[in-house]
């Protein structure tokens, strides 16, 4: 139900400050309901996969918000109001003149890094690396090893510890979730409350005799730290070419008729970069070559199609997009206008399109506004941004003159998301190359409106809070939010295979290959 606009008890209803009154907190509440339901494009399958309402999710959050008689307790209520959409993409943030968080932008850790074991139902949390210079000191009793399950933080039980972060984070499938919290594990950040971190913290971690011991551990500047694991993942039998922002190239020492790339992300060099490889793999004739590519630590960004398009010789269908038709779409536009005016985005890191925005902006002047209207609910689908065909292109690109022309595998897994997460979904539906891993984190989506809220009957400036604002459409047809593709073969990720994980994608890369060159022998 919707919050009620009385006071908390310890608040005299007329009190006023910094932070209004609990009635204005109320409408502070409803207006950001209001603005959801309006704006927000809702995926119904993530929200019956995660047995979401966002509705009575946002809610319970709301006495939180009533009651705040702080800066940080009014952010972090607004963060949990946020986070109940379930939604990796949209983050609250503090803003020039708003809520003052102390220690948003700080960043300490402690000399363990840890990941998460896929291998069960319920997954678990262990040690996956540590400063070892730190240990060697005899700073702690004993000295952690990887592999050592997380029983409990700072005495709270591993199961009890997660649901209480739980809020704290954005996300669009549990298993992205899970690696998140196994990331923040041992930092200390804005993602949390500041009162959640003391001077120091305790892990309580079983080893794998089945003993349990603690360790207590401070909190250091990152650039203190002197990791003992790789800087890059372990290929055996692999060695590095050279590398880019885009992507690491290897070759096999073996002379294996294979190139692996080990996918960073899809920035703003990812053409320059992808023209480079296509140029040193037809000079050293590896276009006929099998190519793998370890997408499981990529970022996200823009421009996939362009790279695949030189990964296959198989013409796809990308993804697609549209747009929820709100009070928004508007603004969202003379955004948009003004952004290719410019010549892109102002956060420069991205290049959306090939064509600088140019059907894009037709689209969206010809298209979406007279949609809105006409009172549509939803745009058109189209190719996604447009940033490769028009808007009545049925979706379907060809591969580049050069390209490769053996098999693709790719490796997949939840850490990352968005324009991977099309890359992945764009590889899988159409049936392009073998896929080993775990899915991708499945929050992609097309675009995201931010705003400024302020304390209703103020101009006082509260933090930016976000929407989602259109779907992406996955070549199959299927919302991509929270339901991201399947890979042909699963290999999740645990504790006993954690160092060798790259290696053992490696071997089932290869058992595929092999597979399939003994299959065409037949």
């Amino acid at each position: 139900m919707t919050p009620t606009a009385s006071a908390p008890a310890n608040e005299p209803a007329a009190a006023v400050g910094p932070l209004g009154t609990a009635e204005q907190r109320a409408r502070l509440f409803a207006e950001i309901w209001d603005k959801t339901a309006r704006r927000e494009a809702f995926s119904p399958v993530k929200n019956q996969r995660l047995a979401l309402d966002v509705r009575v999710g946002m809610e319970a959050f709301a006495p939180e918000l009533l009651a705040a008689n702080t800066d940080v307790a009014l952010f972090y209520a607004l963060v949990k109001i946020s986070n109940a959409r379930k939604d990796r993409h949209l983050k609250v943030r503090p803003v020039d003149g708003g809520l003052v968080v102390p220690g948003w932008n700080e960043r300490a850790e402690v000399p363990l890094r840890f990941a998460v074991d896929y291998g069960q139902r319920e997954y678990s949390l262990f040690v996956a690396d540590l400063d070892e210079s730190f240990f060697a000191g005899g700073a702690t009793s004993r000295v952690p090893r990887r592999g050592d399950s997380v029983v409990a933080v700072d005495g709270r039980p591993l199961a009890e510890y997660v649901a209480g972060v739980e809020p704290y984070y954005p996300y669009s499938t549990r298993e992205n979730f899970w690696w998140h919290v196994a990331a923040q594990l041992g930092v200390r950040s804005g993602q949390l409350p500041p009162e959640r971190f003391g001077e120091r913290v305790t892990y309580e971690l079983r080893a794998g005799d089945g003993s349990t011991y603690e360790v207590t551990l401070p909190w250091l500047p990152p650039e203190q730290l002197r990791w003992a694991g790789p800087k890059r993942p372990e290929y055996p039998g692999m060695t590095l070419e050279f590398a880019t922002e885009t992507y690491e190239l290897f070759r096999p020492t073996n002379g294996r008729k294979a190139v692996l790339l080990r996918w960073l992300g899809f920035r703003r060099t990812l053409v320059a970069d992808v023209e480079r490889l296509m140029a040193y793999a037809e000079k050293e004739r590896l276009l006929e070559h099998a190519l793998i590519v370890d997408a499981t630590g990529s970022r996200g960004g823009s421009l996939g199609v362009y790279a695949i398009q030189r990964m296959t010789s198989r013409p796809f269908k990308t993804t697609l997009g549209n747009i929820r038709l709100s009070d928004v779409v508007v603004p969202f536009v003379d955004q948009k206008r003004a952004e290719i005016v410019a010549g892109g985005p102002s956060d420069a890191g991205v290049f959306e399109s090939d064509d600088g925005g140019v059907r894009l902006l037709a689209w969206l002047e010809g298209s979406v506004i007279p949609a809105l209207r006409a009172g549509r609910s939803f745009s058109e689908a189209v190719p996604f941004k447009l940033a490769h065909l028009p808007a009545d292109s049925d979706g379907v690109v060809k591969p580049a003159p050069v390209h490769f022309s053996g098999p693709l595998v790719c490796f997949f897994g939840p850490g990352g998301g968005s324009h991977l997460d099309q890359f992945a979904a764009t590889i899988v539906d159409n049936e392009l190359g073998h896929t080993i891993g775990m899915p991708t984190g499945g929050f992609s989506n097309t675009w995201e409106w931010s705003e400024v809220l302020r304390m209703p009957g103020t101009d006082r400036p509260l933090v930016e809070f976000m929407w989602s604002i259109g779907h992406t459409i996955r070549p199959n047809g299927e919302i991509l939010e929270g339901n991201p593709a399947q890979v042909a073969e699963r290999l999740p990720q645990t504790a006993a295979n954690y160092s060798q994980y790259p290696a053992l994608l490696l071997e089932r890369a290869y058992a595929y290959l092999d597979g399939r060159e003994e299959r065409g022998r037949r």
